[in-house]
């Protein structure tokens, strides 16, 4: 029993840490970044002030992570973001198919307990800074408060990283921000809004329903909103529909998105009953009998607040023109995507998207404060414009730019420097690398890796794929939609292709032969030859003879042409780096084709040619004369981990029975780690919530494999491999000559692959 007497006043027990770096904020970002950085070796405090991690992507408001493959619905081929993010969400794949929302907030929770090096609070709100008395630039630390526990935080750092969304940490310590839209003038950015489109984007509140199996009826709150037709596209709301698949119930825009979001949860809460009110009780949905709301969203997910200033400020010209940045330590591929400030009560669309023709590199200037010497910058409030702030802000590429920091203030720490010191030209390198080592894509970057003893080896494999056929063993299927074979060739002349096709009368067909502009982009801008081929009715093979050449290697496009009485064989082979692709429609993400601007608001004109999700998605049948031989085994070594421009990858050939790949040294090595990188299939998205996913794992990615000593003898057998990045640490270091990696089993019926093998003393 306690007991104590009465008295004036009461102070609250304060708990100090200590660490060397501060993480404010619990999304994805925060928690990319905090794991980076405890990975890197430093004592990190991550600081949230919800009961789980995740933000946006969080049970409490349910929106999937989604980054620069933008629903499979752009040019962005194999743009996944890599590192820690795509460690999360191969894991969801393989535990959540289904995309509960609750399953990823267990392996969020799971992964950062797991680190020694974090210190996790949950519950908690960062409310002062306090700055170094000495030094007014630098914050000293932060306090805190958990109201579930009644505890004050002290929380000392020499590195501070706010990733709150809103900037909680900036704001305090006087850091530059902005809030709101740049006039067109600033940035000489054309797509840049009109006062009446508004300079803000909403908060969102989501709702998901439940068939109970019988008739359900619903009396709606007071407060919910009673007209409808106040929303203007009320017409678009259906008894299918939940969750964030309804992202454009959206409002606040002309509100503080930090001071007013209370207000702006209870207009989102009278929208969403009213909402419900309608599609139970019009009498317009009588599919919805059995319906139930299951859940409703009790806090909104934020889009827009304050963006703080870097060194550098990201613009509409960095997206579109896919501009280079020597500091590059991140990239992103999703569209410069504004909303109408009035949201779900304005007239116009929903959103404004407009996509670029392949993913664009984020400077790591814009990863930190200008004048705050020792604070990160993570999340949506990276420094970018309004403008360009509409394609950073998404979860995948705010986890992407997360962990940039976590490894920069891994770096910071090692070497006793501030944030903006890590910008010199020998320094950013160094981040750039160890970025690359974790698996993080960055455009243009390869990995030059001296440390690693795969560059002083011999590397022989058992066999090595040589494309000359895509055979004929798939679906017909009618060319109801323009498709297009992706094809990776090296410079030189165009090889001769063979294509099947069945014509159910008469008719001529047309074949283009095209490229993309730029040779690591994937949207095929450049006709470089055009065949119009008579076809007789019946099965028959057609001579696709392209007089053409490549000034580079890059992979071409053999597009055939929309024809109704054509159908196109198709083959059931699967191989890293192959993929066939569809002009065809995602409104989703306002891809409708063709993406052509009406006025000049700095965009570019181009067409959308996009894959099918699995099970769909074959590539169509082909034959290949001379064959192309771009996935030897000397692709495990060249610094790249997924496709670009080309494969990147040792595909083994389909007689290989037991693909292996060897590497031997003159002399005897002693091994301590050994890290592989497999084929998660960069392109599909995994998108964490709602989306229901056909497998559990990438048919591109080995399950079981197997590594061997000089001696033939098995050091190592992994059997349920579903992740890109495998690390395997020897207990003891292992005295050989060679290492041998037997490809055993795979997670689908695709050719046995691997992109990256590394080998450390």
């Amino acid at each position: 029993m306690i007991r104590e007497q009465a008295t004036d006043k009461r102070t609250l027990k304060t708990i100090r840490h200590d660490a060397d770096l501060i993480v404010v904020g619990g999304g994805v970002s925060g928690v990319c970044g905090a794991l980076t950085a405890a990975r890197a070796g430093i004592r990190v405090v991550l600081v949230q002030d919800r009961p789980v991690l995740g933000g946006n992507a969080s049970s409490e408001v349910r929106l999937w992570v989604l980054g620069a493959t933008s629903h499979m619905g752009n040019n962005n081929r194999w743009a996944r973001e890599g590192g820690v993010i795509d460690e999360l969400l191969l894991e969801n794949w393989y535990r959540n198919p289904e995309g509960n929302p609750l399953i990823f907030d267990t392996i969020l929770l799971e992964k950062v307990i797991s680190e020694p090096n974090i210190t996790l609070l949950l519950n908690t709100a960062v409310y002062e800074v306090e700055k170094d008395p000495t030094n007014h630039d630098r914050i000293r630390q932060l306090k805190a408060f958990c109201s579930q526990n009644g505890t004050l935080y002290d929380l000392v750092a020499p590195l501070f990283c706010d990733a709150s969304g809103d900037g909680i940490v900036g704001f305090q310590a006087g850091a530059a921000f902005r809030m709101g839209a740049e006039s067109g003038d600033e940035f000489n950015e054309k797509f840049a809004p009109s006062a009446e489109y508004g300079e803000l984007l909403g908060h969102s509140l989501y709702f998901y329903t439940k068939d109970t199996g019988r008739p359900v009826r619903f009396v709606p709150p007071a407060y919910a909103l009673d007209d409808i037709t106040k929303i203007p596209r009320y017409r678009r709301f259906n008894a299918q529909e939940y969750g964030c698949q309804l992202w454009w119930i959206e409002y606040g825009g002309r509100l503080d998105t930090v001071h007013d979001t209370e207000q702006i949860k209870w207009e989102l809460w009278k929208v969403v009953y009213g909402v419900w009110n309608y599609i139970k009780n019009s009498g317009q949905f009588p599919e919805a009998a059995n319906l139930t709301l299951e859940w409703v969203g009790q806090i909104p997910g934020k889009r827009e607040s304050r963006r703080f200033e870097g060194d550098y400020i990201l613009r509409q010209q960095d997206i579109v023109e896919q501009r280079e940045h020597p500091d590059a330590v991140a990239f992103g591929g999703w569209s410069i995507d504004l909303h109408p400030a009035d949201g779900v009560f304005s007239e116009k669309p929903g959103c404004n998207q407009w996509h670029s023709k392949g993913i664009y590199q984020i400077p790591y200037r814009c990863l930190y404060s200008r004048n705050v010497s020792n604070l990160f910058l993570a999340g949506r409030l990276i420094s970018a414009s309004h403008v360009a702030f509409g394609s950073s802000r998404v979860m995948g590429t705010s986890a992407h730019v997360g962990q940039a920091v976590g490894m920069a203030a891994a770096l910071c720490v090692r070497d006793g420097l501030n944030p903006r010191d890590l910008s010199e030209t020998s320094r950013i390198a160094s981040l750039q690398q160890k970025l690359l080592k974790t698996g993080q894509h960055i455009p243009g970057l390869r990995l030059h890796d001296e440390q690693d003893l795969t560059h002083r080896a011999q590397l022989t494999a058992s066999s090595e794929f040589v494309l000359t056929s895509l055979p004929p063993d798939g679906p017909l299927v009618q060319l109801a939609q323009p498709a297009a074979q992706m094809l990776p060739l090296p410079a030189g002349p165009i090889p001769r292709l063979t294509a099947w096709v069945t014509a159910d009368e008469d008719t001529v067909l047309t074949v283009e032969l095209r490229k993309s502009s730029k040779p690591d982009n994937h949207t095929p801008d450049v006709t470089l030859k055009t065949l119009s081929i008579s076809l007789k009715k019946g099965k028959q093979e057609i001579p696709l003879a392209f007089d053409a050449h490549l000034h580079q290697a890059s992979y071409i496009f053999v597009c055939f042409l929309k024809n109704d009485a054509v159908q196109l064989q198709y083959s059931l082979r699967k191989a890293t780096g192959l993929l066939s692709v569809f002009n065809k429609t995602n409104p989703a993400v306002s891809n409708y084709g063709k993406q052509e601007p009406t006025e000049d608001i700095g965009v570019d004109t181009f067409e959308f040619w996009c894959p099918e999700r699995r099970p769909k998605g074959h590539n169509l049948a082909l034959t290949i004369e001379p064959g192309v031989r771009l996935f030897e085994a000397e692709n495990v070594r060249n610094g790249l981990q997924r496709p670009t421009n080309q494969p990147n990858a040792w595909v083994a050939a389909p007689t290989d029975t037991r693909p292996t790949l060897t590497l031997r040294w003159p002399e005897r090595k002693a091994i301590s780690r050994v890290e592989l990188f497999f084929d998660s299939d960069y392109d599909h998205p995994l998108e964490s919530v709602i989306m229901i996913h056909p497998e559990t794992a990438s048919p591109f990615c080995v399950r079981e494999y197997v590594l061997c000593n000089d001696r033939n003898e098995r050091v190592f057998h992994q059997t349920e491999n579903h992740q890109s990045r495998n690390v395997i640490r020897f207990a003891q270091p292992l005295d050989t000559t060679s290492l041998s990696v037997h490809l055993e089993a795979m997670n689908g019926d695709a050719l046995a692959s691997l992109l990256e093998i590394r080998v450390y003393e």
